[in-house]
């Protein structure tokens, strides 16, 4: 039976535990040999990330057990934080990053069980306080006895005591009591680098570097350096890149030509570059995205084959997997019901192994037969408890923001089996705003989105002009105007919703995290819109916003680009930052944050309150302890979106069934 029900009062079979507990999905996928290797999210297990293996035809197997956690912290957002190197007997060896001491450790998986090395066994030494050693991106080098990776060192207590650069760690352990065993590669000089990559010969490294105020998606640059019979680089230059051009990543092709993806031509395109004179030529040349942002050292959006194919992710806004022919210029899309692919890639014989989702899965490990061009799904899939047919029919739109330029979203209507609204009623939306702000929200199934759809609540991913995927132009129209374009856009998406009859004009909500928390805060405050928000770990203040105050070195100098640089345009520091424009904010918000979050601290969210009080706006805090940049508890996400669907039942003026009240404070 359908009953009819106002929007926002649906029975929904996804629970806040049920959402909660999909969140996230397997990453970082390698290969040792035949066997697939990639790490795993377990919120149910204080959040961790596990490192999980299979073998060939065999089922997925998790390697470490609680309390292993295969994460790092290098730029606070983290990168690669394993590698594993096959061999002729032993078994594979592992090695990958504990994020409890952030040390690396090496193990062999198949070694007997309580021999000296069947448990994990310590590279690196323990941090010292003021000396931070953190250690990302590695490859395994057994024939040196070596492991080379990136090497995040804080070398005192100031902001800015810190260095990066590439590093050949001991596999015998003689460094886990001595740091002076680390031998350094590079002189550490660029602020930034990813992990080398080493020639087919072994006789030439290759990298990516840049350095502050930039950020990797405006300008870096492509290194190669020779490497010397006892592991040395030395005669380090610059190939490819510089200020306006970003190069995130580059791969050795078999026959030792270079290959990289630039953005120089508007997009990232992939090119052939000769590592000895720099000149490079167009792969694929097409005005679609064949790489992204690096938020994340060891991302990787391609993988040539042995035979000369390269495996690529690309696409204009969504990103698909596509074998590319780079003497041709042809590409193959791969067939199968994936419509997005994370940007991890690696590639082991003829198979080509990536993490893919579409409207209807989540995401999971896929593995492509380059000579069948049959792909399927390998890893352990969710059995979701849930019928399909309460999950939204997306939308994919683009709506027409000020000065006519295109604003790129994802909709997702209200969508449940056993309900319907009384006839007229409009339903609900609420406007999402992605973190970054450089990032993209993909068109996939989330049983976040799903906890709100299925009760009747919309839900639109707005890509604001500064989102990926879209080409350079896009990006760079947030270039100078955060806090204005991300607002527009946003405010363009709701009332457009509004004009078509898609969404009650009255009950439009907004949210975001992060860069999208300030774009929500800011919203709230610019205009009268929104009936409420929500508002996570959110960027508040700018003038507060630096190193020197709290927020992390990898960010630090992104408001140069962002605002401008800060002794050029002070005024716009304070002009633009919603914590100074507070007493304009007059519709109830939701405010979360965790209590050790390194890139927007905690003070700012504290700060907010604190300019709140006195004004009589309902609002609720809910801080949880233990909670960094992003949520990744159960506990903590089911609190949050319980709170957050509170929250809109109130102010929508409806009952959400099961959903504890939340107190919204008026002081």
């Amino acid at each position: 039976m359908v009953s009819t029900v106002p929007y926002g009062a649906w029975q929904s079979p996804v629970g806040a535990e049920l959402a909660a507990s999909h969140g996230g999905g397997p990453d970082f996928v390698g290969t040792a040999g035949d066997e697939l290797w990639w790490v795993s999210p377990r919120p149910a297990e204080e959040g961790r990330f596990a490192l999980v293996r299979r073998r060939a035809g065999g089922p997925e197997e998790t390697v470490l057990p609680a309390p292993w956690n295969v994460r790092n912290r290098v730029m606070e957002y983290g990168g690669l934080p394993w590698a594993a190197a096959a061999r002729e007997a032993g078994g594979p060896l592992v090695v990958f990053t504990h994020f409890a001491d952030q040390r690396l450790y090496a193990f062999e998986p198949d070694a007997p069980a309580g021999g000296d090395r069947s448990a994990p066994r310590p590279l690196t030494p323990v941090s010292s306080v003021g000396g931070g050693l953190r250690w990302a991106d590695p490859v395994v080098l057994p024939d040196r006895g070596e492991v080379w990776c990136v090497l995040e060192e804080f070398t005192g207590t100031g902001p800015y005591d810190v260095r990066r650069l590439l590093v050949a760690v001991p596999l015998d352990g003689s460094a886990a009591r001595d740091r002076r065993a680390v031998r350094e590669l590079t002189d550490g000089r660029n602020r930034f680098v990813t992990g080398p990559r080493l020639s087919p010969d072994r006789r030439r490294a290759a990298w990516i570097a840049w350095d502050h105020p930039r950020m990797p998606w405006e300008g870096t640059e492509l290194k190669v350096a020779g490497v010397s019979a006892d592991g040395r680089l030395s005669g380090a230059r610059t190939v490819l890149g510089g200020p306006e051009e970003s190069v995130p990543q580059v791969e050795w092709a078999a026959d030792g030509s270079l290959v990289a993806a630039s953005d120089r031509s508007g997009w990232w395109n992939l090119y052939r570059v000769d590592p000895e004179t720099g000149e490079s030529t167009a792969l694929c040349r097409r005005e679609e995205e064949f790489a992204g942002a690096l938020w994340r050292v060891g991302q990787r959006w391609f993988a040539p084959l042995p035979g000369g194919l390269i495996a690529a992710v690309h696409g204009r806004g969504a990103a698909v997997l596509g074998v590319l022919d780079p003497g041709t210029g042809e590409i193959a899309d791969v067939a199968g019901p994936w419509t997005e692919w994370a940007p991890t890639l690696a590639v082991t014989g003829t198979r080509v192994v990536g993490v893919a989702a579409s409207p209807r899965s989540t995401y999971e490990v896929v593995e492509l037969d380059v000579g069948t061009g049959r792909a399927r799904p390998v890893g352990a899939r969710h059995t979701d408890r849930v019928d399909p047919a309460h999950y939204p029919e997306p939308l994919v739109r683009a709506f027409a923001g000020p000065d006519g330029r295109e604003v790129h979203a994802n909709l997702y209507p209200p969508r449940n089996p056993g309900h319907t609204a009384p006839e007229g009623e409009l339903p609900p939306y609420v406007v999402w705003a992605h973190g970054g702000p450089t990032a993209r929200s993909p068109l996939v199934l989330d049983l976040v989105t799903v906890f709100f759809t299925s009760r009747g609540i919309g839900v639109a991913e707005v890509n604001y002009g500064g989102s990926t995927g879209h080409g350079r132009a896009y990006r760079e129209r947030l270039r100078g105007q955060w806090g204005v374009v991300d607002v527009e856009d946003c405010a363009a998406v709701a009332a457009a919703l509004a004009a078509e009859g898609l969404a009650d004009p009255a009950r439009i909500a907004i949210r975001g995290g992060s860069a999208g928390g300030w774009t929500a805060v800011a919203s709230l405050a610019a205009t009268s819109l929104y009936a409420c928000g929500t508002v996570l770990y959110p960027v508040l203040d700018l003038e507060t916003w630096t190193a020197e105050d709290g927020t992390h070195d990898f960010e630090s100098r992104y408001l140069d680009w962002l605002i401008g640089p800060r002794d050029e345009v002070p005024g716009l520091y304070r002009e633009r930052s919603p914590l100074h424009r507070a007493d304009r904010i007059s519709t109830p918000f939701l405010l979360l944050q965790g209590l050790a979050d390194p890139v927007c601290p905690v003070a700012q969210s504290e700060r907010l309150l604190a300019a709140m009080a006195g004004r009589g706006v309902p609002h609720t805090y809910l801080a949880f302890e233990g909670e960094g940049h992003g949520f990744r508890r159960v506990g903590t996400i089911v609190r949050a979106l319980e709170a957050e669907l509170s929250l809109y039942a109130q102010t929508f003026g409806v009952t959400a069934p099961g959903v504890p009240a939340l107190e919204l404070v008026a002081t």
